[in-house]
């Protein structure tokens, strides 16, 4: 009688973590590139963007690999949310601290994806909340709003810019809102659930 085949475990070193591995490298690197000279020189803020725009890309193919390939492991389910908001946070620290960018804006992005993220693993013992298509627009506008401002850019694309990071501010209490609610509903059945079972 043979033993059934053991499931494969995928190795740490894979192409999804490596690109996840890679977005956590470009961080410090973005960093440099954005305070080059004072910070207003357009050229080393065009690299910087071109930089912030690998790691936004990254971040499209690596988890979607992982999880096409059974490429999942433990250190990237942490990695990448963290490669996530590092990069994002760096560019928004940076712009603020630059002038470009006002402080609040800063301010409530950071707590929302901070605070999603604790809230996250806060009820991660009743389930998980998964990311709806609000939230994947918010990630979208965010990134597309910050790679703007990463840009110099003067006349119409300077004003529509400001537009899209408005809408990014917006979709970001929104969806962070939802995400609270969706935590409460899941928190109170999970509890709920394990009433019913004590009660047995």
């Amino acid at each position: 009688m043979t033993a059934a085949p053991a499931s494969r475990q995928a190795g740490l070193f894979n192409v999804a973590n490596l690109l996840t591995m890679a977005r956590l490298v470009l961080v410090p690197g973005f960093v440099l590139l954005m305070l080059v000279d004072g910070g207003h020189d357009p050229v080393w803020r065009a690299f910087a963007w071109a930089a912030f725009a690998v790691a936004m890309i990254t971040d499209l193919f690596d988890g979607e690999l992982a999880r096409r390939y059974d490429l999942v492991t433990d250190f990237g389910k942490i990695a990448d949310p963290i490669a996530d908001k590092a990069i994002m946070g760096a560019a928004l620290v940076c712009l603020s601290a630059l002038g470009d960018l006002p402080w609040w804006v800063t301010g409530v992005i950071l707590f929302r994806e901070l605070g999603i993220t604790l809230m996250r693993f806060w009820v991660i013992r009743h389930g998980v909340i998964p990311a709806s298509r609000g939230g994947k627009l918010k990630t979208l506008t965010q990134g597309v709003a910050v790679g703007m401002y990463i840009l110099v850019l003067t006349g119409w694309l300077a004003s529509l810019r400001w537009w899209i990071m408005a809408a990014a501010v917006i979709l970001t209490v929104v969806t962070g809102l939802d995400y609270v609610r969706q935590a409460i509903v899941l928190r109170r059945q999970g509890m709920a659930r394990d009433r019913e079972r004590a009660a047995r």
